[in-house]
């Protein structure tokens, strides 16, 4: 005769705590790719890019404050930072987008992600925001090494502190114009591959590929395509939005009077990469 059975209490209970929602999860996922961009948690070798990148712009602008003051006007401004590293900042943009998007798309990741209760458009717009964080930290460390240097250089005391102080608060605006851009265009481009390496591909070609034909574009016609082509190139747009928005005097492009179409483009470009990369996502099967 068998023994009778036995129902063993082993201690699973319902969950009765509070339910975080969307909002948390978007936190969450917004400071673990910005975590993973600086290679945070993972081996150093996903570090050496981010932070030596960031190492050697910093290493630039302690130059340039050697040289500007040594000089009876600055070679540089912070603006025109922004405007000499964005070719660096887009090649940061090109390897550290692919690392937050396609290794989820690689490793069947986005699933688990879109269970619930994060969105597939609070996917993209998080992931969007966390590159731009990223990519606007590439920016921002040697303004503010400028800034330090500058400042503590100046011969006009409080007044000359607070100059420059204004100075890096433009400059730190244009970095996130900057960021903002490259961010939305690199991300959608990063989300058609789950390999790192045919994406990162996608991205540097984008860049490769148009500054060329902007520049040629811009020899062969010195009237209205000639001052226009700078359109077709990322890099030479943001420098046409950092002359007609902030005055700048490093004079990449010549946009002529043609400023506020670089604006008004470069906003439509912004926008228009940011819903991209949320309509990637909505039609994407599950």
């Amino acid at each position: 005769m068998s023994e009778p059975g036995v129902i063993h209490d082993i201690g699973y209970q319902r969950y009765t705590g509070p339910r975080l929602g969307p909002a948390y999860s978007a936190r969450a996922l917004y400071v673990h790719s910005l975590r993973s961009a600086y290679g945070l948690g993972r081996s150093p070798w996903a570090k050496v890019l981010p932070f030596g990148l960031i190492g050697l712009a910093s290493i630039a602008s302690l130059i340039i404050v050697i040289i500007n003051s040594q000089v009876p006007e600055p070679i540089l401004d912070y603006v025109g930072i922004a405007s000499t590293f964005t070719f660096a900042a887009a090649v940061f943009v090109a390897v550290v987008a692919p690392e937050l998007v396609s290794v989820d798309l690689r490793t069947n990741l986005l699933q688990l992600y879109l269970s619930r209760p994060l969105g597939r458009s609070s996917y993209a717009l998080t992931k969007v925001a966390a590159l731009a964080t990223a990519t606007f930290l590439v920016f921002a460390a040697p303004m503010l090494i400028m800034f330090i240097g500058m400042a503590f250089g100046t011969d006009n005391g409080v007044p000359g502190v607070l100059e420059e102080f204004g100075g890096l608060l433009v400059g730190l605006l244009a970095a996130a114009v900057h960021a903002a851009l490259l961010a939305a265009l690199g991300l959608p481009i990063a989300s058609l591959s789950g390999r790192r390496v045919f994406a990162s591909g996608m991205i540097i070609g984008v860049f490769l590929l148009t500054a060329p034909i902007s520049g040629l574009l811009s020899e062969l016609d010195s009237g209205t395509i000639g001052l226009l082509a700078g359109l077709l190139d990322p890099t030479s747009l943001l420098n046409g939005v950092d002359q007609w928005l902030f005055g700048l005097e490093l004079d990449i492009v010549d946009i002529g009077s043609f400023g506020p179409v670089y604006g008004v483009v470069a906003v439509a470009l912004t926008a228009l990469g940011t819903m991209a990369a949320v309509w990637r996502y909505k039609g994407m099967k599950s």
